[in-house]
């Protein structure tokens, strides 16, 4: 079975048509909101869907997808941001490589908006992500919980737990991205600037190569 875990603060607006669209997946599998103490009643509101079960953890993604993936009872792990939609089929696609021996990877990504700017990035990232099998949290990480167990889970850390938990994944999994597209929501790229957004995620990158703090909040606080 696969567990699909949806990290979310202050997302009560969103999860009616998101977790809606996500319960029409074919496949074998259950949904877990992992609430990172929202103030809008977002656990409330999850809970009133049928199929979906709502845990509460303390803010940051990393310390939510691990609490996701301790409650999960699914022997592969999904994690799913609330503005990321999966196309249809992509859990039995998802099944299917895991079935053929895949033990970690993400989909490839795609933005919703029709801007070319974003498609360039887009295109970029999926490059970069299958070069490297490093994988950002909007391309829908997957792995298989043995595997999550074996790196430690997440790093519970303010910003990066995904490219992290990626530099140690790639080293004991047979990872790969798989050619079925998911959609993010461009809300933060449009609100703040494209080229604003992707300087500051770059730069964000950068420190962390070069093995700095990622730097004052307010550098990535608006990026995720």
């Amino acid at each position: 079975m696969i567990s699909v875990i949806v990290p979310v603060r202050n997302e009560a607006k969103l999860l009616a048509a998101a977790l809606g669209e996500l319960l029409r997946q074919e496949g074998h599998f259950e949904v877990i909101v992992v609430d990172g103490a929202s103030t809008d009643g977002t656990c409330e509101a999850a809970r009133r869907i049928a199929g979906v079960r709502c845990i509460a953890a303390g803010a940051g993604r990393g310390a939510q997808m691990n609490a996701g993936a301790a409650a999960a009872l699914g022997d592969l792990l999904l994690f799913l941001h609330i503005d990321t939609r999966l196309p249809s089929g992509a859990l039995l696609a998802l099944q299917r490589a895991a079935d053929g021996g895949l033990e970690a990877g993400a989909f490839t990504h795609s933005f919703s908006a029709a801007d070319w700017r974003l498609r360039l990035i887009s295109a970029g990232h999926n490059l970069k992500c299958r070069l490297t099998r490093i994988y950002y949290g909007d391309h829908a990480i997957f792995v298989r919980r043995d595997v999550f167990d074996r790196v430690g889970g997440f790093p519970e850390v303010a910003v990066l737990e995904d490219v992290i938990f990626c530099q140690r994944l790639r080293k004991v999994a047979r990872a790969a991205l798989l050619p079925q597209t998911v959609t993010t929501d461009a809300r933060r790229f449009l609100r703040h600037g494209v080229w604003r957004t992707t300087a500051r995620a770059l730069l964000i990158l950068a420190r962390h190569s070069l093995g700095l703090k990622p730097g004052d909040r307010r550098s990535w606080d608006d990026v995720r």
